[in-house]
C-alpha cells in the first residue's frame, strides 16, 4: 500500500462508518467523526461519560489526518505505517468488522444461482530497521478456485446487501472456507517471497553492528546478564520480521463469475 492508497483507505474508512469527508486535497483529509468513532480514535471517555449521564447530545470531534509527508508540519496528524492512528484504525477494523456475509443485489425474475466467494484482506507487516505494512485484498472462488487480486475494487462496483434477492439461491462451495483461505495465503507468501528483501538485510546487518558495539562496551564488564538482556532488546528492534494478519474478509455471493 503506497501514499495514494493510504489515503484512499483512509477516506473508504470513514465514508463506510457515516463519517462526513468535510475536506481532501494533496494528502491533508479532514472528517467529520461520528459519535462511534469519536469513543473510538479520540480517547474522550470522561467527556462522553458525562454527556450520557445527563442526557444531552454529545459533540463528536473533527479530525484531520495527513498521508502527504511533505505536508506532515502542517496542522493536523501525520498518519503513516507504523503510526498509532493507522493501527487504531485497524484494530477497530480486526474487532468490529473481521467478517461479513454479503449477497449481490439481483433482479431477477427466475431462478438465479449466486456464486460464492472468499473474501480476504490481509495486513502485511514487515519490521527491521523501520517498519512498514501493506493491505492485499485476494477473493478466491469456491466452486472452480479462481482467485482475483483487488478483490475489494470489485466489489465496490456492485450492489451488495445482507439479504439475498428474491429467486436466487447459492450455490455450494467445492472448496472448504479453510483450503479456500490456505490458497489465498499461498498466494500471499509467493507475492512476498518475490518482493526485494534489501531492507532485511540492511536490518540484520545493522543488527551485527550494534551487538559488536554492545560486546566491545561490556568486554571489561563480569554482567553478563545484562549483555544479554541488550542483546535481546536489540533483536527485538532491528531483527527482520514480516507477519500476516487477517483484517476482515466474508463469504460473498455473486450472479457471475468475476
Amino acid at each position: 500500500m503506497n501514499i495514494a492508497d493510504l489515503e484512499k483507505f483512509i477516506v473508504d474508512f470513514f465514508a463506510a462508518n457515516q463519517c462526513e469527508i468535510l475536506a481532501q486535497h494533496d494528502g491533508v483529509i479532514s472528517v467529520q467523526l461520528t459519535e462511534e468513532l469519536d469513543k473510538v480514535l479520540m480517547n474522550r471517555p470522561f467527556y462522553w461519560h458525562y454527556i450520557n449521564s445527563i442526557g444531552e447530545k454529545g459533540s463528536p470531534m473533527t479530525l484531520t489526518l495527513i498521508t502527504n509527508p511533505d505536508r506532515k508540519n502542517e496542522e493536523g496528524e501525520w498518519i503513516h505505517f507504523g503510526s498509532p492512528r493507522l493501527q487504531q484504525i485497524w484494530n477497530y477494523l480486526i474487532e468490529q468488522e473481521k467478517y461479513t456475509l454479503l449477497f449481490e443485489a439481483i433482479h431477477a425474475e427466475q431462478n438465479t444461482a449466486l456464486y460464492p466467494w472468499l473474501l480476504t484482506n490481509i495486513k502485511i507487516s514487515y519490521k527491521g530497521r523501520q517498519k512498514k505494512a501493506e493491505l492485499i485484498s485476494l477473493g478466491i472462488q469456491l466452486i472452480n478456485g479462481k482467485i482475483i487480486v483487488n478483490m475489494m475494487e470489485e466489489l465496490n462496483k456492485l450492489d451488495l446487501k445482507q439479504q439475498i434477492s428474491n429467486y436466487c439461491f447459492t450455490l455450494s462451495p467445492l472448496i472448504s472456507l479453510t483450503n479456500g483461505y490456505r490458497r489465498v495465503e499461498s498466494v500471499v507468501l509467493n507475492y512476498i517471497e518475490k518482493q526485494p528483501h534489501d531492507w532485511a538485510l540492511e536490518a540484520e546487518q545493522t543488527l551485527k553492528e550494534e551487538i559488536a558495539v554492545l560486546n566491545h562496551f561490556y568486554q571489561d564488564n563480569q554482567n553478563d546478564k545484562l549483555l544479554a538482556k541488550e542483546i535481546e532488546e536489540l533483536k527485538t528492534r532491528y531483527e527482520p520480521e514480516i507477519r500476516l494478519e487477517v483484517v476482515n474478509g466474508g463469504l460473498i455471493y455473486l450472479n457471475e463469475a468475476l
